[in-house]
């Protein structure tokens, strides 16, 4: 039956129709119809709720329940992984106790690649006529480089004797009954065609400030459901022997290609598109380590090429023959390792559509930001690095005009790099705005200025969205001089509203009447006791931090609000490591906040009084660059592992929950883990 308003109108006597002069019969035959539409579309949405399919988000653990589907944990941005898993249950335990289980099981939860390792295979046994295992020796050939690769790791083919320690504390391992669930967290994050970082005519590396970085391998996608993880579905560290043996299978895919003058570097064809030769011709595989002389000074590296080009995937670098021109330009792809999608990256981030009068300007490798600008002839708009280009800021001194924003960005999977000299100057006028969005920032600082005179009003809003403004210096990069360690965001506008969103950035220097938010981002200063936020010349403007981490000492005219947020700080003579000059507002909860800090009083942060010198934080690494940049080590305490507010991880990757998968892959164990087995879990690094 229709609700609509004019159909239970015309069910109404004609008499009762006729005296409403005024309408208002008509108006409350029109809210009951209201009514009794939503009552219909509640009642069908209850028969949709009886399915996993298509139930509303709150009915997914009532009807886990039912089907006894244990261990969901509140994860807001997994909801879909929990109706996933209660799809499921029923498949699953048909199946319940076969290590495929339990690593499709550890797989979706983690939301991570995974692997089950039956450690009773690899057990050094007396062998049996009718069943054989010749690949369990109990000693090792020298002369297996595959098996000797990979010791301690989920795939090493190194026999071994049984130990009787309890697997699940992480102790034991090689046992009968033991099966482990090995994780990869860090996933592998691609960079498509990117230039090269030149150290001079005939020496790259792939990571586009020079730094010394691990290739991984692009893990292959699982078609069968039975299939157990082997070393090619898992993001694995491409080594220099693997690489050599395997080099037809991971070279000349969009995983690893070296593009050169504008040319991929792969074999040439035929009339008949047949390779002629092959990759051991053009590619080789070796070590480029530094040598130093004994000063310590690194004067090369130790070996050159001759004929081939040379990759040391082990450490990112690529020498080119010196019997054969240098290159002109040198583009890489290849794949890293990305615990979050966090800083300038080729991963997709969420934007707002351009409104239908935005000028949007796309431009390409070798196209000047300065000429770009004045396309723009003076006004509001976008502009769109296309590429994975350098791109040089020099002597920019850009003024957005009154009411319109400027946008600087990233074309969707791309991760530009852009480089300043000295420094990149905004200015604005009255209800103007400035974005940089996806771009990685090397080289000098950029300096949020008061408007040149004449001009009505300041720049009122400065947005940074998932860039990396580079902490620390930077070498010499497309042309730009080396720049050194210095305050990557300098703001001198009173009434600015600074935000960083999904950041890694150097330290901020801000005007006292400024506000600053910082969201799921990271501020380094690159020292406990180096000053991470302050203004020019004492206190910062109001700072806000929610899920972040910030390492280095604060001092702010007012901490608005602080939630999730991890500061590493150390006090110096004279200075706290936190130090907020109004005591009487803001908010500072569910934070590790350093003894000694002045701020207002914390609510349920970290450490507690008893056990300030133990409860500190640990990290894998502190320095940027390194995979384990900022996270949290394994030996870290539980406190801060798990003293967020919803029993997260304290600091930027506070919404991985890690925490609570472990506790919910726990809870899923016990209930499809055969009887008599037992098993232990372990999150790889490398």
């Amino acid at each position: 039956m229709s609700f609509d308003t004019e159909s239970l109108y015309a069910l109404l006597p004609q008499v009762l129709r006729s005296r409403d002069e005024t309408g208002a019969l008509k108006a409350l035959v029109g809210i009951l119809a209201e009514q009794a539409r939503v009552f219909e579309e509640d009642l069908a949405r209850l028969y949709d709720d009886h399915f996993i399919e298509t139930c509303e988000e709150w009915v997914v653990p009532y009807i886990g329940a039912l089907v006894g589907a244990r261990g969901l944990a509140a994860i807001p941005e997994r909801a879909a992984r929990a109706r996933n898993e209660v799809a499921d249950t029923l498949r699953l335990r048909r199946r319940k106790g076969t290590a495929a289980v339990l690593e499709e099981l550890a797989s979706d939860i983690m939301d991570c690649d995974a692997a089950a390792v039956e450690f009773f295979r690899v057990l050094a046994t007396t062998q049996n006529l009718n069943h054989l295992r010749p690949g369990n020796q109990s000693f090792t050939s020298l002369r297996d480089a595959a098996a000797l690769e990979s010791p301690g790791s989920a795939f090493e083919r190194l026999a071994h004797r049984v130990e009787v320690r309890n697997i699940a504390s992480g102790r034991g391992r090689f046992n009968i009954p033991n099966i482990g669930l090995f994780l990869w967290p860090r996933r592998a994050a691609s960079v498509t065609r990117a230039a090269a970082f030149r150290l001079d005519e005939r020496r790259f590396t792939f990571d586009p400030l020079g730094r010394k970085q691990s290739l991984i391998a692009c893990p292959e996608v699982e078609t069968e459901v039975t299939h157990l993880a082997t070393a090619q579905n898992v993001p694995l560290p491409l080594g220099r022997r693997r690489l050599a043996r395997e080099l037809d299978r991971h070279y000349g895919t969009p995983a690893l290609l070296l593009t050169v003058d504008g040319l991929d570097v792969l074999p040439a064809r035929d009339e008949h598109a047949d390779p002629v030769g092959s990759l051991p011709d053009l590619i080789c595989v070796c070590d480029l380590a530094d040598v130093r002389n004994t000063e310590g000074e690194v004067t090369g590296w130790v070996r050159e090429a001759h004929g081939r080009i040379a990759i040391d995937p082990e450490l990112g670098r690529i020498a080119f023959p010196v019997d054969k021109p240098a290159p002109q330009s040198v583009q890489v792809s290849y794949q890293t390792r990305r615990l979050r999608d966090l800083g300038g990256g080729e991963y997709a981030r969420a934007r707002l559509a351009d409104e239908a009068s935005t000028t949007v300007l796309r431009i390409g490798e070798g196209a000047s930001l300065a000429d770009a600008l004045e396309r723009l002839g003076g006004q509001g708009g976008v502009i769109e690095l296309a590429d994975n280009a350098y791109y040089v800021a020099r002597g920019l001194d850009i003024t957005v005009p009154a009411g319109c924003c400027l946008s600087i960005r990233a074309a969707e999977g791309r991760r530009p790099v852009l480089v300043i000299e000295t420094g990149l100057t905004v200015r604005g006028a009255r209800d103007s705005s400035f974005a940089l969005d996806g771009l990685l920032i090397a080289g000098g600082h950029v300096h949020l200025a008061n408007s040149a005179p004449g001009v009505t009003g300041q720049l009122g809003r400065a947005r940074f969205t998932h860039c990396t403004l580079v902490p620390g210096p930077t070498p010499a990069l497309a042309g730009v001089p080396a720049q050194i360690d210095e305050p990557r965001i300098v703001a001198d506008i009173a009434a600015l509203e600074l935000i960083l969103d999904h950041c890694i950035c150097g330290a901020l220097r801000v005007a006292a009447d400024a506000v600053v938010k910082l969201t799921d981002s990271i501020l380094d200063a690159r020292s406990a006791s180096a000053q991470a936020y302050s203004g020019p010349d004492g206190a910062g403007g109001a700072l806000s931090a929610n899920n972040a981490t910030v390492i280095g000492r604060v001092h702010t005219r007012e901490m608005s609000s602080a939630s999730n947020t991890l500061f590493v700080a150390k006090p110096v003579p004279g200075g706290a490591p936190l130090r907020a000059d109004q005591l009487h507002s803001g908010c500072v909860r569910y934070c590790f906040v350093p003894a000694g800090s002045v701020l207002p009083r914390p609510y349920r942060c970290q450490p507690g009084e008893a056990d300030a010198i133990r409860v500190q934080p640990v990290f894998e690494s502190l320095d940027y660059g390194d995979p384990g940049y900022c996270q949290l080590a394994s030996c870290c305490p539980r406190e801060i592992r798990e003293g967020a507010e919803d029993g997260a991880e304290i600091g930027v990757f506070h919404d991985n929950y890690l925490a609570q998968r472990l506790t919910s892959l726990g809870a899923r164990l016990d209930e499809f883990l055969r009887f008599g087995l037992a098993a232990g879990v372990r999150l790889e690094q490398d």
